[in-house]
């Protein structure tokens, strides 16, 4: 199983991203794809998820301003960042969880917003 993030970089605030997760190795219509965050310090945390039937959800930090997305037949999914804050700053990674169980990771994306 592989997972491939891409997309991160440095933008100023307010600036837009868009990083992808191309996958191998799983049946990906039925994992639900996430994408998470680390910022220094911080403990990692759920960014935002869909479902392989395409119901989204996402913390209260990026709701309005993110929005994930995914493309089936491709393997792959999205998230758009728009409004980009410094406090977006952080190592973007996206996880493929099946049924509840342990996730598989990506390994992660660097996105640094200035102000």
């Amino acid at each position: 199983v592989q997972l491939q993030a891409s997309g991160g970089g440095l933008v100023q605030a307010g600036g837009s991203l868009r990083l992808s997760c191309a996958t191998s190795g799983i049946v990906f219509i039925g994992y639900t794809m996430a994408w998470y965050r680390q910022s220094p310090g911080k403990q990692r945390e759920l960014a935002a998820f869909i479902t392989g039937g395409g119901t989204a959800d996402y913390a209260d930090s990026v709701k309005g301003r993110f929005t994930i997305s995914r493309d089936n037949a491709k393997k792959t999914v999205f998230l758009q960042m728009n409004s980009l804050k410094p406090e977006d700053t952080a190592v973007y990674y996206c996880a493929a969880n099946f049924r509840g169980g342990a996730p598989y990771w990506g390994q992660g994306t660097l996105v640094t917003v200035s102000s």
